[in-house]
């Protein structure tokens, strides 16, 4: 699998004063991606004499800085399928199977689909791809039945399937990302600012995948564009990447997984 981010690494940040998501603990963990000049290009080596870093504006100590190799290189990966998409989506099936089965060993999947506010495993987390792959299907596609996918994504990030602490947990969201108690884009809208701290504080990095989802009501180009730039808000926020293409559904999920 080649992750459009190429090398990553943990850090662990002593705070001279607590933010909201941890005032309990006067810490905090981020995950910062290197990225090379150029295609093709090793990243910098970084160091954490090199780092600087600013909460709120204000200046904190980098107390710990762990690359993301070797030992620490575990990954775990959950793909989030929305349980309201249409059943065409029953064309990228193969690119979502073929996508899974060449995940490198290091690598524990499962397939969760959004459902009534919930994400709701058909397999558990595992390192058996083929056995992963059992739990793919098609989507009910009725209308409105993930409920929010950011009530979902909230839910996957309290109840994540793992208690691994050195795991890189990533999610790969495939959803229209309408939410359904507020349809037109609102940059502080709050149910996706809860989904956003929650998968923050469970360490998520959310790939978005934009699919148009079943019914009239998702399908206005207002609708649209709130989902696409609500998916790309969380993605930015976790440090991951949203895709789409224009204002319809891509002909296929390959580009974005490679």
């Amino acid at each position: 699998m080649k992750f459009p981010l190429t090398v990553l690494v943990a850090a662990i940040v002593a705070l001279g004063f607590a933010a909201p998501a941890i005032a309990q603990t006067g810490q905090g963990q981020a995950v910062v991606t290197v990225l090379p000049k150029h295609d093709g290009e090793t990243p910098a080596n970084v160091l954490q004499p090199d780092m600087s870093v600013k909460i709120n504006g204000k200046q904190s100590k980098v107390a710990k800085w762990t690359p993301y190799q070797g030992a620490a290189s575990s990954v775990e990966l959950v793909v989030l399928v929305d349980g309201s998409a249409r059943s065409s989506l029953g064309r990228q099936l193969q690119d979502i199977a073929e996508f899974i089965g060449a995940l490198p060993p290091n690598t524990k999947a499962s397939i969760a689909y959004m459902q009534n506010g919930a994400a709701v495993f058909s397999v558990p987390l595992s390192a058996d791809h083929a056995q992963v792959l059992r739990g793919l299907h098609v989507p009910g596609g009725a209308l409105g039945s993930s409920g929010s996918p950011y009530f979902c994504l909230s839910d996957l990030a309290k109840r994540w399937p793992s208690t691994d602490a050195q795991a890189r947990r990533i999610v790969v969201m495939i959803t229209d990302g309408v939410d359904t108690f507020q349809r037109q884009f609102d940059p502080d809208d709050p149910y996706v600012q809860s989904a956003i701290a929650d998968a923050v504080r469970g360490r998520l990095i959310v790939y978005a995948i934009y699919w148009k989802s079943q019914g009239r009501a998702d399908q206005g180009e207002v609708e649209t564009s709130a989902g696409q730039n609500l998916m790309n808000e969380v993605a930015q926020a976790t440090g991951g990447k949203s895709f789409w293409q224009g204002m319809g559904n891509p002909v296929s999920f390959q580009p974005y997984f490679d």
